[in-house]
């Protein structure tokens, strides 16, 4: 193609490729020095003139770096960090990993500057002072100690770092939140496309927008109920519920005051008071739901073929929980997709290593603590609301498979003996069946490779 200098049109930014620039710069010095002039490969002119049309062509593609870096769609690092401004929406930064933790002991111990530690020796930091209740126990929100994406499956954490007095037991029924790194630009450029509904018409889609920009909110969701009556969720008339997974509870609230609607009323079970910032006069309680967690089991009758082994087990495993905790807010976990999930195991469906037999499934009825006792079917839980018998019963010390056999009081009948002896174990209890599970407005499915049991046929 002739040479054309760096030109924006009407169709964009033109450049000259480094063969036009480089034809250019000979036909120029053959019209200077004469055509008779050598020009081949191995002379000094040529290397001359190559090494400038280099030059020539990288100025070029800065220029195309800088023209880019004026769309947030195609703008990186530093440059798309000042597309967000133009918008208010600053880039995430990093986020800790946190998670809820029970605690028990001596009620009325006090814990100050606690620490515990999970199976992987990450630390995770109480809040201080914490006082462990009546009941001999309490639930706080515990946070990881290093910065970024800290991953703890339920029950992972059970070891006490910092011993205190009357503090006996820890443990987390579900897994961590994970934090997360600086917020790449793919996700922040995803993020800036939702921000700008913040001006919008419409008020709900901006508190939307606020709240995702909130430092740490992983998932959010906002429901609107317009109508004179509480509608099918459950939701009050003339108010919006918003769902939020993350993030502090006062910078959650604060968003939600700043975009909601006049007169709205906001539901949920957290409760801020938030201070107007142009009227210290004027207050106002402002509710969201904090998301929940709904743990799914999934039994999965597996058959092996050439090649399949343990890591591939670990793989079915990963590839099944992977799938739960990629469901969002709110939706339900569908049967045949768990077929589809496990088969993504395969790292070669050309050439497959399994076939999936059989699949059962269910969200959890109960999570508790239990005491279990070595060579016996018998465990004694901290409250058995929920459990029924045919439950399959998962945690700690009890055999993969195990169903419950009878419930009575606190004490539970298992089909299958405990392997040890031990108190404040994790124990979780879940029907299973082959219908699709429905997931609540408030809550997203929870998939752990603990609750993924395979059993070879």
């Amino acid at each position: 193609m002739p040479y054309t200098p760096p030109t924006i049109g009407l169709t964009g930014l033109t450049l000259p490729s480094y063969a036009d620039i480089l034809n250019w710069l000979t036909g120029q010095f053959l019209a200077i020095y004469g055509a008779a002039s050598y020009l081949g490969a191995d002379s000094a002119d040529f290397q001359d003139i190559a090494v400038r049309a280099l030059q020539a062509y990288d100025t070029a593609q800065a220029l195309q770096a800088v023209y880019l870096s004026m769309n947030p769609l195609t703008a990186v690092g530093t440059s798309l960090d000042l597309c967000g401004r133009l918008i208010g929406t600053a880039r995430k930064s990093a986020s800790y990993s946190s998670v809820i933790l029970t605690l028990s002991g001596a009620a009325g111990t006090v814990i100050t500057n606690g620490f515990a530690k999970d199976v992987n020796g990450n630390s995770w930091k109480l809040p201080s002072p914490v006082t462990i209740g009546s009941g001999g126990t309490i639930a706080v929100t515990a946070t990881a100690s290093t910065l970024g994406n800290i991953t703890a499956n339920a029950n992972d954490i059970t070891t006490i770092a910092t011993p205190t007095a009357g503090w006996t037991g820890v443990v987390n029924l579900a897994a961590a939140i994970p934090g997360s790194a600086v917020e790449p630009d793919s996700q922040y450029r995803a993020r800036l496309l939702v921000a700008q509904m913040k001006p919008s018409m419409s008020l709900l889609p901006g508190t939307a927008a606020a709240i995702a920009a909130v430092s740490g909110v992983t998932r959010s969701q906002a429901y609107e109920n317009p109508t004179n009556a509480t509608d099918s969720n459950g939701l009050p008339p003339h108010s919006i519920t918003c769902v939020v997974e993350g993030g502090a509870a006062a910078d959650v609230a604060q968003a939600i005051y700043d975009n909601r609607g006049i007169g709205c009323d906001t539901n949920g079970t957290t409760t801020v008071t938030i201070t107007d910032p142009a009227n210290p006069g004027i207050t106002m309680p402002i509710s969201f739901d904090v998301l929940a967690y709904v743990p799914v089991f999934v039994a999965l009758n597996v058959h092996a073929l050439t090649g399949y082994t343990t890591a591939t087990t670990a793989a079915i495993q990963a590839a099944v929980a992977a799938y739960l905790n990629s469901l969002g807010i709110g939706e339900g976990v569908v049967y045949s997709e768990l077929f589809g999930a496990a088969l993504n195991a395969r790292p070669n469906p050309d050439q497959p290593l399994f076939s999936v037999r059989a699949i059962a499934f269910g969200g959890a009825a109960a999570q508790t603590t239990a005491t279990t006792t070595a060579s016996s079917p018998t465990i004694t839980v901290a409250s058995a609301t929920g459990i029924a018998t045919g439950q399959v019963a998962v945690g700690a010390n009890i055999p993969a498979g195990t169903t419950v056999s009878a419930v009575s009081g606190t004490t539970i009948t298992l089909s299958a003996n405990a392997t040890a002896n031990a108190t404040g174990v994790a124990v979780s209890f879940f029907p299973t069946g082959t219908s699709d599970l429905a997931v609540a407005f408030n809550k997203a499915a929870s998939g752990s490779t603990t609750f993924v049991q395979i059993t070879l046929v």
